[in-house]
C-alpha cells in the first residue's frame, strides 16, 4: 500500500518562512486578478510565476507534483474539452478559449496547493486566530478536517485492496468500475460522517464551543518578509495585466 499523502511539509521549505496569512492574502490578490481577467496572457504569466514557486514549496520531484495536482489537471482538461466541444466558437478560436479556461483553472488552484505543501496546518490555524481573529472553533475545526484528509486517502486504498482480496473487481468492464467507484465513495462518505460527528463531540467536550477566549502558546508573528511576499504578488499581477494590455489580449471576464 502506498503511503498516504501528507499535507504540511515534512521539513521546513523556503516558502514556509512566509506567514500563512500573508500567503492567503497573496492568494486573494491573484484570485481577484484571474477572476477579473479573461485572457490567455494574464493567466499564462501568473501560472509561470506560480510554477517557479514549486521548488520553494518543496515540490521538486515530478512525482510529488503529479500526486498533488492530477485532480487539478484533469479538471482543467475537462473544462477545456467542454469549451471546445460545446462552446459557441469554432476552429482556432474554440481551442484558444479552451486553453484560456484551462490555464485559468490551474492558475486559480495552484496557489492553494503551494500553501498546503509549504504550511503546517497548526501554524495556519494559529495565524488565522491571531491575525484574522477567526473563531477558534472554526479555525481548529478546519485544522482537524485537514488532518483527516491523509486518513481518508489511506482508507480509500484500504477499501479498494480489501475488495480486491475478496475477488470484487470490475475487470475490463467500464460500467463495473464505475459502480465499484460509486460504492467505494459511498462507504468512505459514511465513515467520514461518523468520524466527523465523533470529532465534533470530542471538540465540544474540550471546550471549543464554550465561548471563552482561548490563549495561544505557539504564537504567530508577521515579519517584513511577509509584506514583501504580498508586494511581490501584487507586482506579478501588475506585470501580468500590463503584458496583457500591451499585447492587445486584455479581455475583462465581466464585460
Amino acid at each position: 500500500m502506498s503511503a498516504p499523502l501528507s499535507l504540511g511539509p515534512a521539513r521546513p521549505v523556503p516558502l514556509s518562512a512566509v506567514n500563512p496569512v500573508a500567503q492567503l492574502t497573496a492568494i486573494v490578490v491573484v484570485t481577484v486578478v484571474l477572476l477579473v481577467s479573461g485572457d490567455l496572457v494574464t493567466s499564462a504569466v501568473l501560472l509561470t510565476a506560480e510554477l517557479a514557486l514549486l521548488p520553494a514549496a518543496g515540490l521538486t520531484r515530478p512525482g510529488d507534483v503529479l500526486r498533488r495536482t492530477w485532480p487539478l489537471l484533469l479538471s482543467a482538461l475537462g473544462v477545456a474539452w467542454v469549451n471546445v466541444a460545446f462552446g459557441s466558437l469554432d476552429g482556432a478560436e474554440a481551442w484558444l478559449s479552451g486553453a484560456t479556461w484551462a490555464l485559468r483553472v490551474v492558475a486559480l488552484a495552484l496557489p492553494g496547493i503551494l500553501l498546503v505543501a509549504s504550511t503546517d496546518p497548526v501554524r495556519l490555524a494559529d495565524a488565522l486566530t491571531l491575525h484574522w481573529r477567526l473563531s477558534t472553533r472554526f479555525a481548529y475545526g478546519a485544522l482537524a478536517a485537514l488532518r483527516l484528509v491523509p486518513l481518508l486517502a489511506a482508507e480509500w486504498e484500504t477499501i479498494r485492496l480489501a475488495r480486491r482480496a475478496r475477488g470484487v473487481d470490475g475487470g475490463r468492464n467500464p460500467a463495473a468500475h464505475v459502480r465499484l467507484l460509486a460504492s467505494t465513495a459511498f462507504g468512505l462518505l459514511v465513515g467520514a460522517i461518523r468520524r466527523g460527528s465523533r470529532l465534533a463531540t470530542a471538540m465540544d467536550a474540550r471546550g471549543f464551543d464554550s465561548g471563552v477566549a482561548r490563549t495561544n502558546a505557539r504564537g504567530s508573528r508577521l515579519r517584513p518578509l511577509d509584506g514583501w511576499a504580498v508586494a511581490a504578488a501584487v507586482a506579478v499581477c501588475a506585470v501580468a495585466v500590463t503584458a496583457s494590455v500591451l499585447t492587445g489580449a486584455w479581455s475583462p471576464a465581466l464585460s
